[in-house]
């Protein structure tokens, strides 16, 4: 399952490990519309695997498809490498994460003892839980612990970056891709033109050092408090996960409200418009040596060459694999 030597081993579950029987189960639950309340809507209603699980939607519709989610939808690849969940990171195991959509009046909306009791009413439920867990008995805790397992085998890792990185080709030298990837990998010093990208976008996986949350210069007063919300510490307001960049070309609106439709103002907000003077911004961000007012101020062709490399991140094995395809 691990993609490629640039990425970490895969971490051990002790408490529960993949088996064949689990992920398929899970798999099943992922797409299961009875564990919403209305059972309209499945975990896979959100997470699209065509949009790299996520939905195309600034904020997410729940179920009931009247008031939208404060945030943005999350893709789920390479999450098995992840210790915090979300854009606050409040979740810090699958197996707990999972049931917080279920049960979230503006997502499924629905306990998720009243999905179990329904699930066992399922005729193929039961022998495929005596299949992964020994018993035919449906729990809260093996539902949590079968959609944590389909959900960990979700690795992408055979984008043209990944070809690049292993043996030299899916981009081109000199080309706007190589330019991009220069630049995004680039920290900016006098006479160094580099856009940062890389602080909070880490290779492999392209999304948050482990536990690290950031305040990226939206705003300068936080409607949501991001990190803060969880930890309660002044120091964390507005602070977010960086999300992954991998397939970041189908996961648009971007940023945790979704307020971005398209790269393009992605980069011209780390450009040209970040809030300087925004509590608690990134030290990457605060002061940049491309420019003498402090802002990054990357060309046009520096942001074109960008939006380059990161459309070869797109892992289209990933986006059309049958095995994270909804059943049937």
């Amino acid at each position: 399952m691990r993609p490629n030597r640039f990425f970490p081993a895969i971490p051990d579950t002790p408490d529960n490990p993949l088996t064949v029987e689990g992920v398929e189960l899970g798999r099943h639950l992922f797409y299961e519309k009875q564990l919403s309340g209305n059972g309209t809507q499945s975990c896979g209603s959100c997470h699209q695997q065509s949009k790299a699980f996520t939905d195309g939607r600034a904020r997410a519709l729940g179920a009931d498809g009247r008031q939208p989610h404060p945030r943005n939808t999350m893709g789920l690849a390479n999450i098995i490498w992840d210790t915090h969940f979300t854009w606050d990171g409040a979740d810090t195991r699958l197996e707990q994460q999972a049931r917080t959509p279920i049960e979230n009046p503006l997502e499924m909306h629905q306990s998720l003892a009243a999905g179990v009791r329904k699930l066992q009413q399922l005729a193929k439920y039961p022998p495929m839980f005596r299949k992964a867990f020994g018993s035919s008995t449906i729990t809260e805790d093996n539902v949590l612990k079968a959609l944590a397992q389909f959900e960990r085998t979700m690795v992408s890792g055979n984008s043209r970056y990944d070809q690049y990185l292993l043996n030299r080709t899916g981009i081109l030298p000199g080309s706007d891709e190589e330019k991009g990837m220069i630049l995004f990998n680039t920290h900016a010093v006098p006479g160094v033109r580099g856009a940062e990208c890389f602080h909070c976008h880490v290779t492999p996986t392209l999304s948050s050092p482990r536990g690290q949350f950031f305040n990226n210069g939206l705003d300068l007063t936080f409607t949501d408090a991001g990190r803060g919300r969880v930890t309660g510490l002044a120091s964390d307001m507005g602070k977010f996960k960086a999300p992954s960049l991998r397939n970041v070309a189908l996961t648009a609106p971007y940023m945790h409200d979704g307020r971005f439709q398209t790269l393009e103002q992605v980069l011209d907000h780390y450009s040209d418009n970040l809030q300087l003077q925004s509590p608690n911004l990134d030290v990457s961000l605060a002061s940049s040596p491309n420019h003498p007012s402090g802002r990054m101020r990357l060309t046009p062709d520096e942001k074109r060459q960008i939006i380059a490399f990161l459309r070869t991140l797109t892992d289209s094995t990933f986006v059309n694999d049958p095995r994270f395809a909804a059943p049937n």
